[in-house]
């Protein structure tokens, strides 16, 4: 296929091979395998061949015993000459509405790192292989399928990687009377929760009080299959499933850009307070402290602010932070964008999706979702980040820094050259 560049492997398989590969060898053998029936195949290896020149060599060598035992070995190259058409496929998506089904996902919030953190299990578990077409538009994403199979597919990897819920719908498109088939056209809705990490959620008294008598205002620290809740105040910890959250909904109090910069003046560890009657578990991960902050706008002031937080472990007296006035949380330690950019090492990969209605503030939202992958390092564990060759690896010993991703956790962005597998006559 001249667009995909997949082979087909009769009767109506495409499979993906790379010049020169084992998956090519074995293909190319398939196709004289009659002839070879009579004699035994001892080595076969490509011929380098213009990779533009819609030709293939191998180098075969043969053995067959004739009279008395003697053993006759030759060696011949056998040529092939590629057929360029175009696979179902992307027949397909030149079509573009030539599709069956179609997932839409949503997520109404103002920000987009739920599906940041979406789109990279996706790349990860390869499911974006199957779509005709992946479309962005202001709230969400649409990926559209050939089949029914294929989206319903999409619908159960987003129900156990995201709290989300769905419902599908079907329209008819034509109808033969005489051999009563009938053509449809689904659409699954796919809605994630409106929760994203370092929101400040208030949950209704019943949730709170299942909870273990959780207090009523909590951080969210991270969203994975459930919505991970920390109570800032006595450390109790708490996860929420999608139906749970739909039985219970809540949202958050603000949005990130109504975070404001503080000042750490004093900070105080303290110990943690007495469980009370039906509590449930503690983050062992965070530290309860008290805290005086003031608001880096006011600096020329005498106002400071007193509060309880669960960064006790990474905060220390002229630190910045972000958090809101309106209850005194302190959601996040802040570092110098522009030095974590610079020294930022590595790199992740995007689906190839057609991008309509981008927002101005994108880019920056997508800079916040990887200095969450910097300070998480239970997100990484479901993410493939690649080493990025250009930027040059420093050394580590800034113990005061943002937080950085070990050399151990990357991976090497592979690219195959056309004579990665040797030159004229080499051996597969």
């Amino acid at each position: 296929c001249f667009l995909c560049h997949r082979y087909l492997q009769p009767p109506g398989t495409w499979i993906q091979c790379s010049l020169e590969s084992r998956e090519l060898l074995a293909l190319c053998l398939k196709k004289i395998k009659a002839s070879l029936s009579k004699v035994r195949l001892i080595d076969a290896g490509f011929i380098w061949t213009e990779p533009h020149s819609k030709r293939l060599k191998l180098k075969l060598t043969v053995q067959k015993e004739v009279i008395n035992g003697a053993v006759l070995q030759q060696v011949f190259v056998v040529e092939y000459i590629v057929q360029s058409q175009m696979c179902e496929d992307c027949h397909r998506i030149e079509a573009k509405d030539f599709w069956k089904a179609v997932v839409q996902v949503r997520q109404k919030t103002l920000h987009k790192k739920t599906f940041y953190y979406l789109e990279q299990l996706i790349l990860k578990h390869r499911l974006h292989q199957n779509t005709l077409r992946i479309k962005e538009i202001h709230d969400g994403l649409d990926f559209y399928y050939s089949s029914k199979q294929q989206a319903q597919k999409m619908v159960d990897f987003l129900q156990c990687t995201v709290p989300s819920r769905s419902k599908s719908s079907q329209r008819l498109i034509s109808h033969d009377i005489h051999s009563n088939v009938y053509n449809y056209k689904s659409t699954f809705s796919v809605e994630i929760v409106p929760i994203c990490k370092d929101n400040v959620v208030c949950l209704s008294p019943k949730l709170a009080q299942s909870l273990g008598n959780m207090s009523q205002i909590c951080v969210c620290i991270r969203v994975t299959s459930t919505i991970h809740l920390i109570d800032p105040t006595t450390l109790q910890i708490a996860e929420i499933d999608g139906n749970t959250y739909w039985r219970h909904p809540f949202n958050s109090l603000f949005h990130p850009k109504q975070l404001e910069e503080f000042i750490i003046m004093d900070i105080n560890r303290v110990q943690e307070k007495k469980k009370g009657a039906g509590a449930g578990a503690r983050s062992n991960k965070h530290t309860l402290a008290e805290a005086w902050v003031q608001k880096t706008s006011e600096l020329n002031t005498d106002r400071q602010y007193f509060c309880c937080t669960h960064l006790g472990h990474i905060l220390n007296p002229g630190d910045l932070v972000l958090g809101s006035v309106l209850f005194l949380i302190l959601i996040k330690k802040s570092y110098d964008r522009t030095k974590r950019q610079r020294r930022r090492n590595w790199k992740l990969k995007e689906l190839d999706r057609d991008r309509e209605g981008m927002d101005t503030d994108d880019e920056r939202q997508y800079q916040d979702f990887l200095e969450d992958l910097e300070e998480d390092e239970a997100i990484r564990k479901n993410v493939n980040i690649y080493r990025n060759a250009d930027v040059p690896v420093e050394s580590d010993t800034d113990d005061d820094g943002p937080p950085r991703i070990s050399l151990a956790e990357m991976l090497e962005d592979l690219h195959i050259s056309q004579d990665a597998t040797g030159g004229e006559g080499a051996t597969m």
